[in-house]
């Protein structure tokens, strides 16, 4: 008992209070009532895929693939296997009988003999007893004979070049060309050079410094004095101008319009006001009153006085019209019926109005029923022709 008086209410986990449960609950009853409609929809659409896909998708599947298999499958797998194996298998064997048997034993009884034994060997023969002789006898001669023949014309040809050309060479480029320019050439060159040509140099740097520095000095006052003439005839009157007329001007304009776009925005409202007070009080005003005390009644009148009358009238003329046709229509077809009578004459097995051979229809259908029993439009005596509609 004292376990049932303390047992935490439902819904209710350890270390929560049970301000989060009672707030837990109204937050999941609100989420299942919004989640229920989806989830709802949501199975109703998957069992009704399933069923789809149970009833239809899978016979119309496995219909499909009997029909490919029965159509498509099987005559190609008879084809492949009956037709076209033996026909691969044939051209098979006939291109190798054809083609790789003929090559390879041209191959291997013709090319190969002709090759090894009237090409490779006597090759081999004339290299080995020819060739390899006369190589080595050539090479021993050189070795032995040519080469120290020629090491010694060689040294002969270099002493007598060395001799006969580069010595003189030498000793006139060494005795003669280099004291003939040395003390014929670069010597006054040089005393030309430092005696002459740099203190006149000199001289005449020290002069264009002298120039282009008096030059600058005179430009840089030019300039100074340009520049004082323009800022004080033209840029000082320009800027007091703009500052102490233009700009005043500008704003005073600009303020001015201003006040103004307020001012027309203040009458064109106005004026809209007024135009409008004088539409509803000459035009909508008017026009209401009369339409709700003259046109209103009028019309609730004539619709009550004339156009109900004149319904009805119309509904009685019309289903009048429609009786005197249907009466009409049933006298043509009785006469119809009384001159055919009187033409053809009245036969027991024939229904009167109706040509021979036609079967009678069944009471309350309209199918005819060859073996309905035909009956006749003879009425039984003392009866009399009671005209429908």
């Amino acid at each position: 008992m004292d376990y049932g008086k303390h047992q935490a209410p439902q819904g209710y986990e350890p270390g929560e209070g049970v301000l989060t449960t009672l707030i837990r609950i109204p937050v999941r009853i609100v989420v299942v009532v919004l989640v229920l409609p989806v989830r709802m929809a949501r199975d109703a659409l998957t069992a009704l895929w399933h069923a789809a896909d149970r009833v239809l998708l899978r016979p119309l599947g496995r219909a499909l693939a009997r029909l490919l298999d029965t159509l498509v499958l099987t005559p190609l797998t008879w084809l492949y296997t009956w037709v076209l194996t033996p026909l691969g298998k044939a051209a098979a064997w006939l291109a190798v009988a054809l083609l790789v048997r003929p090559w390879s034993g041209l191959w291997r009884y013709v090319v190969v003999p002709v090759a090894r034994y009237g090409i490779a060997a006597p090759a081999a023969w004339l290299y080995r007893a020819v060739l390899t002789p006369l190589g080595h006898g050539l090479r021993w001669t050189g070795t032995a004979l040519l080469a120290p023949a020629a090491r010694g014309l060689g040294t002969g040809l270099a002493r007598l070049l060395a001799t006969l050309l580069v010595l003189p060479a030498a000793a006139l480029w060494r005795y003669a060309i280099v004291p003939l320019v040395r003390y014929g050439l670069i010597v006054p060159a040089v005393w030309l050079y430092e005696a002459v040509l740099t203190p006149v140099g000199l001289g005449t740097a020290w002069t264009l410094g002298l120039l282009r520095r008096g030059t600058a000095a005179t430009g840089r006052g030019l300039g100074i004095a340009l520049t004082w003439l323009v800022t004080t005839l033209l840029v000082a009157p320009v800027s007091w101008t703009c500052r102490h007329l233009l700009v005043p001007v500008g704003r005073e304009i600009a303020a001015a319009f201003e006040v103004a776009w307020r001012i027309a925005g203040y009458v064109s409202r106005a004026v809209g006001r007024a135009l409008a007070w004088l539409v509803v009080t000459l035009l909508v005003a008017p026009v209401s009153w009369a339409y709700r005390t003259l046109v209103t009644p009028v019309g609730h009148f004539l619709r009550d006085s004339v156009g109900a009358p004149a319904r009805r009238a119309a509904a009685e003329a019309g289903r009048a019209a429609r009786a005197a046709l249907g009466s009409a229509r049933e006298t043509v077809r009785r006469a119809r019926r009384d001159a055919w009578r009187a033409l053809a004459g009245t036969t027991g097995g024939a229904r009167s109005g109706e040509p021979l051979g036609i079967p009678a229809r069944t009471l309350g259908s309209t199918t005819t029923v060859p073996s309905a029993a035909q009956a006749s439009d003879t009425p039984p005596s003392g009866e009399k022709l009671v005209g429908r509609g």
